[in-house]
């Protein structure tokens, strides 16, 4: 069936994973250097931590992201077949379930038996209507493991890297690294407000508030642990 083109694509896969996984590196990066910045390690350290923290949580969120939408795919499969198996057993008895879900969304008795009995001269057809109707799935739509895996692996990557940027550009303030981080977090929430018709001020100030508070949260730990360890 062709796309209408006035509508966005919701089933590639790759929008979901990217946001998240720059989000999710943007926050763990700021909040991991925020941490240890606030024990009071040095640049040098920072940067160490911050790179690490990029690569683990590059590689981990990629193979999650794609264990999952595997996984997800495997048991939509799944169930599409067993609904393939009962559309050969009872056919009778599938069509009648599919008029009943018609009919309770309002469509007329009569009108409901009618295209659900039409329906089953097409049983390829038929099979994705059941599929749609009983699962809330579109059995021809579902996301590429892979593209996810590697959405994710490379916007996290992105979004790690702009809290260190200042570092390795050769700063030594923490202030400055988290400012960047904050600043890249406004600007990422900006962004995806262009996917969801939100104003975009209200989504880059969503992300930057939300990472701030995971920020502070980490800073006054590590200040605590910095403190109380002697380093």
């Amino acid at each position: 069936m062709p796309r209408e083109s006035h509508h966005a694509d919701v089933s590639g896969g790759w929008l979901r994973p990217a946001v998240f996984g720059a989000m999710d590196g943007l926050v763990t990066n700021i909040a991991l250097i925020a941490g240890v910045g606030g024990g009071g390690v040095s640049p040098r350290n920072i940067v160490l931590t911050g790179s690490a923290g990029l690569v683990a949580g590059a590689i981990s969120m990629a193979l999650g992201e794609y264990t999952s939408v595997r996984s997800a795919n495997e048991q939509i499969a799944a169930e599409v077949a067993k609904e393939r198996r009962e559309l050969e057993r009872n056919p009778e008895g599938e069509a009648a379930e599919l008029a009943e879900i018609w009919m309770a969304r309002g469509l007329p008795a009569d009108l409901a038996r009618q295209l659900a009995e039409a329906l089953r001269q097409h049983p390829e057809q038929a099979l994705r209507v059941h599929v749609q109707e009983e699962l809330g799935v579109n059995p021809d739509e579902q996301p590429n493991p892979w593209t996810a895996a590697i959405s994710s692996f490379l916007c996290f990557s992105v979004g790690a890297l702009v809290p260190l940027l200042p570092y390795l550009l050769g700063a030594t303030s923490l202030a400055l690294a988290l400012a960047v981080g904050g600043l890249g977090l406004f600007v990422a929430g900006a962004v995806v407000s262009r996917f969801t018709n939100r104003r975009w001020w209200t989504g880059g100030l969503r992300q930057l508030l939300l990472g701030a508070a995971a920020a502070a949260a980490t800073y006054v730990i590590g200040a605590l642990i910095g403190v109380q360890g002697g380093l």
